[in-house]
């Protein structure tokens, strides 16, 4: 079913008619958001190793990620990094805004969002990223992603 993402029902809304993200209905918000949801359980909660293997699931093979720091890392050392910092945050939430197709080739798609970590009221880390996510059209797994901290105000 698609649909936009509710992180507090743990699934997915109906999607209003017209109100799809991109092209052939696909709801990158609700994509965007899921994994977000379950990094942000995993970095803030002491969840289950589940949460750690979907988050795996969806991070290809040849997974690159540039942080904000601008260090670049691979997917063996950006899911070392995940898996030792299960409960590192404490109630972290991550908030997904802004999410926009920015092209889409084939099997590839580009899309930008705005992540935001939130303990309580307070603002840990806001980035603007972007990411290639490459699909079958049902399956989305993260390709590359590039973030860019966003300066507080």
């Amino acid at each position: 079913m698609l649909g936009r993402f509710d992180p507090r029902r743990r699934r997915a809304a109906p999607l209003a008619p017209g109100k799809a993200d991109a092209a052939d209905d696909v709801d990158l918000t609700g994509i965007v958001s899921a994994f977000h949801y379950d990094l942000a359980e995993w970095l803030g909660s002491d969840a289950a190793p589940k949460v750690f293997d979907r988050i795996s699931a969806q991070v290809d093979e040849r997974f690159t990620s540039v942080v904000t720091t601008g260090q670049a890392v691979d997917r063996e050392a950006f899911l070392a990094g995940i898996r030792s910092a299960r409960n590192l945050l404490a109630g972290v939430e991550i908030e997904v805004s802004d999410v926009a197709e920015v092209a889409r080739a084939g099997q590839l798609v580009i899309v930008r969002f705005v992540a935001e970590n939130r303990v309580g009221e307070a603002i840990t880390g806001k980035r603007t990223v972007t990411a290639a996510l490459n699909t079958d059209g049902h399956t989305y797994r993260w390709r590359t992603v590039h973030e860019t901290a966003v300066p507080e105000a």
